[in-house]
């Protein structure tokens, strides 16, 4: 039986990085991801002046309660969403001017509604070009705290960093949200505040955070879930394959672990043990309709294997997945028709209809990693299947085509 290490989970430990250099000591995250995203982050707080201690398996942070160990940083987020998102936020706690840019594809992702909040708290940012966009500049002299309204209707990271904030206030934090998407990593950054000492109170939409700082400590980060759908997908549509997860079970953090139930939904067998999960493969795979608002990291990978179902297949509640690394509600449509299928798509929605007869098996990646992940997935039943830029899964996953590559052998798909 396949028993699949997967890597750590990018939402954890750009979460965990953010904690730890909030804390008061040093923290050793034990197994982060590394990853070009996560390299970033740590070379961003690096630049912010805090010690990152980094070995193959640990890396420890030297944690700065009163913010930047600089007065003045220019940081480069790359292409991380989190780092983009985050570091910024961070910095506003201290004092000093920071500057931050992002690479072409995360300048056009947008920021705008924790721009508008931060601001709402006296933070004095400024977009350089794009309003609402990277680059901008933080000139920080810490943070009172208080009241805010927040839209995290495009993303859920929005209201992560506010919550990550708010202990780092002289006041503490009152977050009123309008709208939320994702809420399981919300759920996440919430475990995860409490592991570093702060308890947030919720009452319906309103989050509030205490000030008094975090404490630091040592932290595990469990295997990225999101990651973990390609190759439980993959069990899923080879009858009689089997795909174990350990690490990943009942007691996990992330919600995108929920992915399992959707296959379960279509037929395949799902055990969630206390630190393992299971996907077996039983040669039926049904069409279904099912909401992916609270999962919509792995929308790609339901739409990579439902040509393969008996019935077609709709994704609903997903107009969020249009605003990722590219638009890959869109990237995903697109892909499919190359390979023959029948896809509709709406605002927020897609559906697929059974079959393919490609026209070309090369995948457009648009530089997005979960687009590859997911149409490897495919190729598993496609002969042939080759990506324009196979490189972009080191975003989170390196090594992902060499694992890929062995998963294969192992479920019999190269004989």
């Amino acid at each position: 039986m396949p028993s699949i290490d997967i890597p750590g989970s990018k939402s954890i430990t750009a979460r965990a990085l953010f904690l730890a250099a909030a804390a008061d000591g040093v923290t050793t995250l034990v197994r982060p991801l590394r990853s070009d995203d996560t390299e970033g982050f740590a070379e961003g707080l690096v630049r912010l002046g805090y010690r990152v201690g980094r070995t193959p398996d640990t890396w420890q942070v030297d944690g700065r309660p009163q913010g930047p160990a600089v007065a003045e940083a220019d940081v480069y987020c790359r292409d991380g969403a989190t780092t983009a998102r985050f570091l910024p936020t961070l910095a506003a706690a201290g004092h000093g001017t920071y500057r931050f840019d992002a690479s072409e594809q995360m300048r056009g992702r947008p920021l705008l509604p924790l721009s508008r909040a931060l601001r709402d708290l006296g933070v004095d940012l400024r977009h350089e070009q794009a309003e609402g966009h990277h680059p901008l500049t933080v000139r920080a002299a810490g943070v009172e705290g208080g009241e805010v309204v927040l839209d995290a209707g495009q993303s859920s990271q929005y209201l992560t960093a506010l919550l990550l904030l708010g202990p780092l206030t002289r006041k503490g934090l009152r977050i009123r949200v309008t709208d939320l998407v994702s809420a399981p990593y919300v759920e996440i950054t919430l475990a995860m505040m409490r592991a570093f000492g702060v308890e947030v109170e919720r009452e319906g939409d309103v989050f509030a955070v205490p000030p008094g700082g975090y404490r630091a400590t040592t932290y595990a980060i469990e295997p990225d879930a999101s990651t973990a759908s390609y190759f439980f997908a993959a069990a899923a549509v080879t009858p009689g394959g089997e795909v174990t997860v350990p690490g990943l079970g009942r007691g996990a953090l992330q919600g995108d672990l929920g992915f399992v139930d959707v296959l379960r939904r279509m037929g395949a067998d799902v055990t969630v043990g206390q630190d393992a999960t299971t996907v077996r493969g039983t040669g039926e795979l049904r069409g279904l309709t099912v909401n992916m608002r609270d999962i919509s990291d792995t929308m790609p990978t339901l739409a990579a294997i439902a040509p393969f179902a008996s019935g077609p297949v709709r994704i609903e509640d997903v107009a969020n997945t249009r605003v990722k690394e590219c638009d890959r509600l869109e990237a995903c449509a697109e892909n499919l028709r190359r390979l023959g299928a029948d896809v509709t798509t709406g605002p927020d929605w897609i559906e697929i209809r059974p079959g393919l007869a490609p026209h070309t098996t090369e995948i457009k990646s648009y530089a997005d990693h979960r687009v590859v992940m997911s149409f490897a997935v495919t190729g598993l039943r496609v002969p042939g299947i080759s990506f324009d830029d196979p490189g972009c899964v080191r975003k989170t996953f390196p090594g992902f085509h060499e694992a890929f590559a062995g998963l294969r052998g192992l479920l019999g798909h190269d004989r």
